[in-house]
């Protein structure tokens, strides 16, 4: 189901080091999404790292792209198209633990992230046209309102509309606990390398 290769800590800590956005680690916990290159329409096939400073932590699989129900009827959310996030950035202080839609524990969104509109209703993520940078409840969250759920889906479908999904609950939670007492939780979004 997950297609991103394996990396060491160096290879992923070396290609946030390079990207124009960095400005330094935190030295809290941070999450780092990698898109897959294959980019398998509505299947949970990215991957999640979770750092605190220059530590990993632990990976899990998830989804850093929108589901078959937002891209299919993005007009629901916005009729400008189904929001891409922007790839190869690194997002400071993005996350404040909170609710997602009022029933999940979740890190939601604070601060502009930057991303695309895609209105073509085909099955391809595509990064292309302006670049906005605003919020937009791209909140980090799994993959069930079930507190005791352990289910890994394979399809995204109404999950994500822009956010970033974590497809092991049993990680989630584990993460959530970690972030819990932090101000802010950072993200950086790479492509897979």
């Amino acid at each position: 189901m997950n297609n991103v290769r394996k990396y060491t800590d160096n290879e992923l800590l070396e290609r946030v080091f390079n990207l124009p956005s960095f400005r330094g680690l935190p030295e809290d916990y941070w999450i780092l999404g990698v898109q897959s290159e294959e980019d398998k329409f509505n299947t949970f096939d990215d991957k999640f790292y979770l750092f605190k400073g220059g530590d990993f932590v632990l990976a899990t699989t998830g989804t850093t792209n929108a589901g078959k129900t937002a891209m299919m009827g993005y007009e629901k959310y916005n009729k400008k198209g189904v929001a891409v996030i922007k790839t190869n950035e690194w997002y400071p202080n993005l996350w404040r633990n909170g609710l997602h839609k009022g029933r999940m524990d979740a890190l939601r969104q604070v601060n502009p992230i930057k991303h695309y509109r895609d209105n073509n209703k085909n099955t391809l993520i595509e990064e292309a046209g302006k670049v906005y940078d605003s919020i937009i409840y791209c909140n980090f969250h799994t993959n069930s309102y079930s507190l005791t759920t352990k289910l890994i889906r394979s399809l995204i479908g109404g999950w994500s509309a822009c956010c970033q999904v974590c497809n092991n609950p049993t990680d989630y939670k584990t993460i959530i606990k970690l972030t819990k007492n932090q101000q802010y939780v950072s993200y950086c979004l790479i492509k897979e390398f």
